[in-house]
């Protein structure tokens, strides 16, 4: 799964590494190393832009980065609460599932991240680790391009809308089976356009892990003190081993409603 994760950049450094216009207008606040459910953060989109009636142009595309609530709420919802239990979306079921599957044949977005946390269990006990690409790796440096859906939802017509993004998750590949059975869908840079693509109704082949960006992401074990959405300073995705009896998780706080 992938429930926190952590993002330096802000959205115009993130505008020129995507290659897109920084469409979030000073909504976000970045750096944000404790990224968790219900924030706000910065969603990589392809739309067609739109003349001044409001019409698509079917000939071009057009990139941005905008602002995103995390938690999808389908447009169909009664209410945008249901988005607090729709952070990820199993890529297994993307096109069956009534939550996603219109968002998964033509909403599809990239959700960049420094790194993604996850916990691992031994008995009662979880240890927080962190996963970010290798300094001595093909992509140090570089965002994960974590691949997303997203969806808009009003709460009456003529409203505003809420933009809201849920994280794909597949099943964990390689040295990462050994923290969790799953993980975020990390889309190489060869598959952003295709995956960004909103004529593009069938994204099932681009659903594999990528070898490349497994062999470039390394595991670190880090504090424990990630396991509260009140921390956000760049010492939690630093290495840090600490005492067993120090590793307490308060799951209210690694599970926010």
């Amino acid at each position: 799964m992938c429930g926190r994760y952590a993002l330096a950049k802000d959205p115009a450094d993130l505008a020129e590494e995507f290659d897109a216009r920084d469409a979030t207008d000073g909504t976000l606040d970045t750096p944000e190393y404790n990224v968790a459910p219900t924030l706000t953060i910065p969603g990589v989109v392809d739309r067609h832009p739109r003349d001044e009636d409001g019409t698509p142009d079917p000939q071009s595309l057009e990139r941005s980065v905008r602002a995103m609530r995390w938690g999808l709420v389908p447009s169909w919802a009664k209410d945008p609460s249901v988005g607090n239990r729709m952070i990820n979306a199993r890529g297994e079921s993307l096109l069956e599932k009534p939550a996603f599957r219109k968002a998964a044949a033509s909403r599809r977005c990239l959700l960049p991240a420094d790194g993604w946390f996850e916990w691992l269990r031994d008995g009662k006990q979880k240890t927080p680790y962190f996963m970010t690409f290798a300094a001595d790796s093909t992509f140090a440096g570089r965002s994960l391009a974590l691949a997303g859906l997203w969806e808009t939802w009003r709460p009456e017509r003529g409203a505003d809308p809420l933009v809201s993004t849920t994280v794909v998750t597949i099943d964990s590949a390689g040295p990462l089976t050994e923290i969790h059975h799953r993980m975020p869908l990390v889309l190489p840079p060869d598959r952003w356009a295709d995956w960004l693509d909103p004529e593009n109704d069938d994204p099932t082949g681009l659903l594999g892990p990528s070898e490349e960006i497994l062999a470039a992401i390394e595991m670190r074990q880090v504090s424990s003190k990630v396991n509260n959405v009140r921390n956000h300073g760049a010492e939690l995705v630093a290495e840090h081993h600490e005492q067993p009896e120090q590793q307490g998780l308060d799951l209210e706080a690694v599970n926010p409603s």
